[in-house]
């Protein structure tokens, strides 16, 4: 584990206090840790906070791509969520420094796109690595020293995709609704002790999420029948969805998502869900609305079906 910039000092290790924006309106909850911080919404979160005056951890796999981070004020570590030295090492660095972690916000993820029957089997496993082994693993770490101090705050990042789910994305959804559920679940089971857990669902957002998730593409089954058309007409879609046509104008930037995401450490009782961008919004609504036939005949009207031309 590497860890870059700042001094630890007696202030750091006075633990929970007021820090921000005059302090005003915000629950004290010390160094707050943020998952994902190379580009998008991460690095979004972790400017934001820091600017504002929060003691911040912004972390990636790698510490080169956290520079702008830290020029912001952020203190950067290395933190792997998909290894268990790497996310052992990094929760440590923050407790031996402040007695434990104040916050945690899970954003490390990505979208595997393609059919539930042509994804390899190790591309799923790696999914489900990045998107809810790791998180849950972080929140098992920073648990006891939140209990301990009764008090902390955990804001997963999910998605409208842990809602509802669109063709092509199955594998993406399914760790979307995952971490929903284990989110529900540890809410519960932690309340007693002072810990808020708080869900973030965006929608369409302006990031290289587009691109991340139509490279996921670019592999040798993309061409195989018969799902070809079908992973063809997914990315197609996918991109134009964020960068022209009538959703694009309901998608949000990642200054939206970290906005909600301070919104929620300052408040005093946090909302358990909070959705962000109009797309969002929209696609959440008309989901509750239809039936599942009914969503699917709507979905039918942009997707392509596989076994009609492949």
């Amino acid at each position: 584990m590497l860890v870059r910039s700042g001094v630890v000092g007696p202030e750091d290790r006075a633990g929970l206090q007021e820090r921000g924006a005059g302090g005003s309106g915000r629950v004290a909850c010390g160094p707050v840790l943020v998952t994902g911080c190379s580009s998008g919404i991460g690095e979004a979160v972790a400017l934001r906070l820091a600017r504002a005056g929060w003691l911040v951890y912004a972390t990636a796999r790698q510490l080169d791509t956290l520079d702008e981070c830290a020029r912001a004020g952020c203190r950067t570590l290395s933190l792997d969520v998909t290894s268990e030295a790497s996310m052992q090492a990094a929760v440590s660095a923050i407790v031996d420094a402040h007695g434990a972690v104040g916050a945690l916000v899970n954003v490390a993820g990505y979208s595997q796109s393609g059919a539930i029957e042509a994804v390899p089997p190790d591309d799923v496993r790696r999914q489900f690595e990045t998107n809810v082994f790791g998180p849950a693993r972080l929140m098992q770490l920073v648990l006891p020293g939140m209990r301990h101090r009764r008090g902390g705050r955990i804001i997963n990042i999910s998605s409208m995709g842990g809602r509802l789910t669109l063709p092509g994305g199955g594998y993406y959804h399914a760790t979307k609704h995952a971490l929903e559920a284990l989110s529900d679940a540890v809410r519960f089971e932690v309340a007693r002790f002072g810990i808020d857990v708080v869900v973030v669902q965006p929608g369409l957002i302006r990031s290289r999420f587009a691109q991340a998730a139509t490279s996921s593409l670019a592999s040798a089954w993309l061409t195989r029948p018969p799902y070809a058309r079908f992973h063809a007409e997914v990315a197609r879609i996918t991109v134009e969805s964020y960068v022209r046509g009538p959703m694009a104008r309901l998608a949000g930037t990642p200054d939206d998502v970290a906005r909600i995401v301070e919104a929620a450490l300052r408040a005093r009782r946090p909302r358990t869900r909070y959705t962000v961008s109009a797309s969002a919004t929209f696609l959440l609504t008309l989901r509750r609305m239809l039936p599942d036939r009914l969503w699917d005949r709507f979905l039918a009207r942009t997707y392509p079906q596989p076994g009609t031309d492949d």
